[in-house]
């Protein structure tokens, strides 16, 4: 196997990705914008550090040079919350974004493209992530290498930035608050699964094409929340909380230089998100496991 470049290789599947290739004794380098930040972080898990910024097309050949295989696990600094004035946007990033890396994929020589994309995408989606990173499908599929695209549903792990919210709660609140009636259905999938499904589709003469990965059971949020509560051995109470609310604080929170919450998030967080595994599993080797196994793995309780 020839070098691997992992696009956003520090943040939450990109690392999971990276530390399955070092396992491998693949030749690995992550590209990243801001390389005097992560440098250590990259180097701890076995890497190399590039510098390249999806923004600044100029910087993305010298961060191609040699790959062979190149997997795009980028988002932006803020996500899901979007920062038009630093270009920090679905649109900028999993549609523009995107389709600079895959010309300078192509330009460098690369065979292998990989995609992060999501559930959900559709060229007329109401969502404006679903129509960016339909795009950005796009532009790797009509591009000149081995095309592969993984969409997920929600994913979880220690360093997401979902459940874990929730997971905080629980661990320092009366309640654990859930914005509107829980109801939402999403088929959660750990995110070392995901990782080992990128691993695969990350060799040389691995399957190609567009492939969704959801863990085994379709549940609404309410019952992920219980069982993460479960398995936690937390007895704390699910308290509902309107849309409206948040969306309204997100609103206002919109003009801060750093928004934590916008009304865009709120429903990127709430909607539905159904993985159909069935092409994945006529491809892959991977199996992803229950909700309740993958939570066990870092959030049951020390009992000894």
């Amino acid at each position: 196997m020839g070098r691997i470049v992992v696009a956003g290789g520090t943040g939450f599947i990109g690392r999971a990705l990276v530390r399955r290739l070092v396992q491998e004794d693949a030749v690995v380098a992550v590209m990243t914008a801001r390389p005097e930040r992560s440098a250590a972080q990259v180097r701890a898990l076995g890497a190399e550090v590039v510098a390249g910024d999806i923004q600044r097309p100029e910087t993305l050949g010298g961060a191609l040079e040699g790959a062979e295989i190149v997997v795009q696990t980028l988002t932006f600094p803020s996500f899901p919350v979007e920062k038009p004035s630093k270009g920090w946007t679905f649109e900028g990033f999993e549609h523009r974004g995107t389709e600079r890396l895959v010309s300078a994929a192509v330009a460098a020589g690369a065979k292998r493209f990989v995609y992060v994309s999501g559930v959900g995408v559709a060229p007329d989606a109401e969502k404006v992530w679903h129509r960016a990173k339909w795009n950005g499908e796009q532009a790797l599929l009509g591009a000149a290498l081995d095309a592969v695209v993984i969409r997920p549903s929600w994913v979880y792990g220690p360093r997401d930035r979902a459940l874990n919210r929730f997971v905080a709660f629980a661990r320092s609140s009366p309640v654990v608050p859930v914005i509107g009636d829980g109801s939402q259905r999403v088929n959660p999938v750990f995110v070392d699964d995901v990782a080992a499904a990128l691993q695969e589709a990350a060799r040389p003469g691995g399957p190609t094409g567009v492939f969704e990965i959801g863990g085994p059971q379709v549940l609404t949020m309410n019952e992920i929340l219980a069982t993460m509560l479960e398995v936690m051995g937390s007895r704390k109470r699910l308290v509902h909380f309107p849309e409206w609310m948040p969306k309204t604080a997100g609103f206002f929170a919109q003009v801060l230089p750093k928004p934590p919450i916008s009304p865009d998030a709120i429903d990127f967080a709430t909607g539905d998100a159904i993985a159909d595994t069935s092409a994945l599993f006529g491809a892959f080797d991977v199996r992803p496991r229950g909700l309740r196994e993958g939570l066990r793995t870092y959030l049951a309780p020390d009992l000894d």
